[in-house]
Parts: C-alpha cells; sequence; structure tokens
C-alpha cells in the first residue's frame, strides 16, 4: 500500500482511544463514526507532521463535535517531488473509495483540510467523489499544478465550497516560492499578499532549477512562509471573529480606502469559519487580502485612524494612537511619521491584535525626532476612527498638549 503509516480516526466522544489503521482498502473492523456529526479529514505532506495533526484535532474538538480522521501519507509524499507530485492520484482514489464504500459517508459532510500537495490529492478525491461539502486548501503546490487544467489541480468544482489560503505565492525562481498565486477556489485569500508572512525570514535567492533537489532541502527553512497557512488556520478555529477578508484587486489596492470598510454582507473569514460565507459566494472567483500578526495569536483586527493636528507652528516628528473599548485595549500603533504640519489630517490602516469592539477611548501620543527649546506644542482636534469590521465611526475632540 502507498499509505503504509496509519491515517487516525477519532471523535470529540473517543479522543482519548484514537485508533489507527494501516491503509484505506479496506478495513476490516472500522472505527465507529457518528453520520450526524461532520467528517474532517485533514492531510498533510512533506513538511506538515503528525504533531501538527494532533494538535489541529484537539483545538477543533474545543469547539465542535466532529469526527476527525488524518490522512498520513508520507511515505508517498517524503521522495522526490515529481514522484510526490504523482502519488496525489493513488492517494485522492483511495480516499474517495474509502468516503463511498467504507463508511457510505454523505459527502456533503466531508470537509477536507489538505495543505500543499495534499491540497491537490483532496481535489483528485473531490473529482472521482462528486458532492463533497467542502475543502480548505493551505496553500496548494504550485511546481507542476499552476496553470494546468482543472483535471490535473485543486478546482472550486472539486467541492461545494473551496477555500484557499495562499502563503508562499513567489514565483519558484528564484523566491522558491511553493505555493500557487493562481486563485483557484470560492474565496481565495492572500494573507499580506501571499507572498512574504511576517515572522518569515525573506528567502535567499536560489540559483537551483532542480525541483526535486530543493524539495528536499527546504523544510526547515524556505518552507516558513508554506507552513503559515496551516498556522493561521490553526489560530483561526478560536477566533470565530477574526481574520476578515477585505476583497479586492490586489494587495496595493487593499492598501488603499477602495476595500474599506467591508460591505453590508460582512467579509468573509479566512479559516475554519470561511464556510460562514458560502451560501453568499457567487459563480466566479474572489480574492480577499488581508494582514496578520507576526507570532501567534496570528489574527488581526483592522481599522482606519484619522488624525486632525492642531498647534501653532509644524515639527518634526511622530503620532502614535491606542485603542480602548469593550474588548480590551491595543498596544501604540504609529500613524504617521514626518514633518506635522496643523491644520492638516493624517490617516492610516492600523490592524490590531485583539476586537476592541465599542470603541470608549483613544489615546493620543506625539513626539518630536529631536529636541526643540521652544517647547512646541501639538495636538489632536479630532480623532477619528472607522472599524473594518462593520464600518462604525468614533470620532473624539482632543486638546493641544507640549511635548
Amino acid at each position: 500500500q502507498l499509505c503504509t503509516n496509519p491515517p487516525f480516526c477519532s471523535s470529540k466522544s473517543n479522543n482519548t482511544q484514537t485508533q489507527g489503521f494501516t491503509n484505506l482498502l479496506p478495513v476490516p473492523n472500522p472505527p465507529p463514526l457518528s453520520s450526524f456529526h461532520p467528517l474532517l479529514q485533514i492531510s498533510h505532506d512533506l513538511v506538515l507532521n503528525d504533531l501538527n495533526l494532533q494538535i489541529t484535532k484537539e483545538r477543533m474538538f474545543e469547539v465542535e463535535d466532529v469526527n476527525c480522521i488524518s490522512i498520513d501519507w508520507s511515505s508517498g509524499s517524503r521522495c522526490q517531488y515529481s514522484q510526490a507530485s504523482n502519488n496525489i492520484r493513488v492517494v485522492g482514489a483511495e480516499v474517495a473509495y474509502f468516503i463511498n464504500e467504507q463508511y457510505g459517508y454523505s459527502p456533503s459532510k466531508v470537509h477536507f483540510i489538505a495543505h500543499s500537495l495534499g491540497a491537490h490529492a483532496a481535489g483528485e478525491t473531490g473529482r472521482r467523489r462528486s458532492g463533497l461539502g467542502r475543502i480548505t486548501g493551505l496553500d496548494p503546490a504550485e511546481p507542476y499544478f499552476q496553470g494546468t487544467p482543472i483535471e490535473v489541480r485543486l478546482d472550486k468544482t472539486d467541492a461545494a465550497f473551496v477555500d484557499i489560503i495562499h502563503t508562499d505565492s513567489g514565483p519558484m525562481v528564484p523566491d522558491l516560492g511553493f505555493g500557487m498565486s493562481q486563485a483557484i477556489g470560492h474565496l481565495d485569500f492572500y494573507p499580506n499578499g501571499g507572498i512574504q508572512m511576517p515572522g518569515c525570514k525573506k528567502n535567499l535567492v536560489s540559483r537551483a532549477i532542480d525541483i526535486d533537489g530543493i524539495w528536499q532541502g527546504t523544510v526547515n527553512y524556505v518552507a516558513c512562509n508554506h507552513l503559515r497557512s496551516f498556522k493561521y488556520y490553526f489560530d483561526s478555529i478560536i477566533s470565530p471573529d477574526g481574520f476578515l477578508g477585505y476583497t479586492c484587486a490586489s494587495y496595493d489596492i487593499f492598501q488603499t480606502e477602495n476595500c474599506f470598510p467591508c460591505p453590508n454582507g460582512g467579509c468573509p473569514q479566512m479559516g475554519h469559519y470561511a464556510d460562514k460565507f458560502k451560501d453568499r459566494v457567487t459563480s466566479g472567483i474572489q480574492k480577499l487580502y488581508l494582514n496578520t500578526g507576526e507570532a501567534t495569536n496570528f489574527a488581526r483586527w483592522r481599522y482606519k485612524v484619522s488624525v486632525a493636528i492642531s498647534g501653532k507652528s509644524e515639527v518634526s516628528g511622530y503620532i502614535n494612537i491606542a485603542l480602548y473599548g469593550a474588548g480590551g485595549n491595543t498596544k501604540q500603533y504609529e500613524i504617521v511619521r514626518g514633518t506635522l504640519k496643523p491644520g492638516k489630517t493624517y490617516a492610516n490602516f492600523t490592524d490590531v491584535e485583539l476586537n476592541v469592539g465599542t470603541i470608549t477611548k483613544v489615546k493620543f501620543l506625539w513626539n518630536i525626532d529631536v529636541v526643540n527649546p521652544t517647547l512646541p506644542t501639538l495636538g489632536a482636534a479630532t480623532v477619528t476612527v472607522q472599524a473594518g469590521e462593520n464600518g462604525n465611526v468614533y470620532v473624539y475632540l482632543l486638546s493641544t498638549l507640549p511635548c
């Protein structure tokens, strides 16, 4: 059998009695699954291991009752990339059989969470077994799949709802980007632009062109961006109101006002709760952008802050803002740095570390870059804060303060 290492099957009620079996064709005494609960299947490849799957399963059980099957096909993925990319056909076929014949499970209840090559294996399952409920593709692998026909790769036709998280979508050469940049789902999320993730060192320019050689030597170094998709999904499970994605044509446009705030229908959420939006997806592909933090917890909430400056003379310095609300208070975030001119309004977007909720107070701080013996005064005539989630606007009147 290709899948010589055991998949693991469990549910919330028997999490302490996880059962393994050594292949998918057939299982004489399959572990019991409740037909009333969704079936969650998690597939890894070269860079995800059993620990990643175990902690994901345990976090999932914190929020809902599901049947969980971890598909370990490492014997078919930890080889030369060219061979591993072909092995997904066998994996996809076996899993399709497993859904059809082994359990007779309703495919509409099946949700695949699959990383890299595993995402395309999930697509192969969906192609062979129509009617799958959902496939979440975590940075689907790019080499041999980007720009190919839909029969070759994961596509939005492979399940009723397909959501994608792109975190390593730079070109393979010279950036060593392993993930696809092509939008292939109903909702395609590009956190931080989808190429370079905060907290990951930028990949060195590579002169290598042998994909097999690159693949086997990059697990610890190059895989940081590639693995972020999994870590974002992991964090999203316990962030039911975080990771809002804004529909935009590009990441550059996302940085402007054109994609802010969320429309009346709300913004889709990247990760586990993306399917809340599944009934509102169109037949086309929707690209969404957002920013994340550098380390767990990765979720961020977006606000637009505008500061109207008051004072007698311009100074060189910076302005920081902190938000206070029902959900807590944020750290300080820089709104502008440079020459500060009274009478001018400065605006910037800030992605904060918590959902402040209803804003009750704004802290305004400013400082000058160099010592000024004249003790200039500067303040904010008004501070206006708009929440990205619902468009609510909060306006505060402040006073002029000496440095």
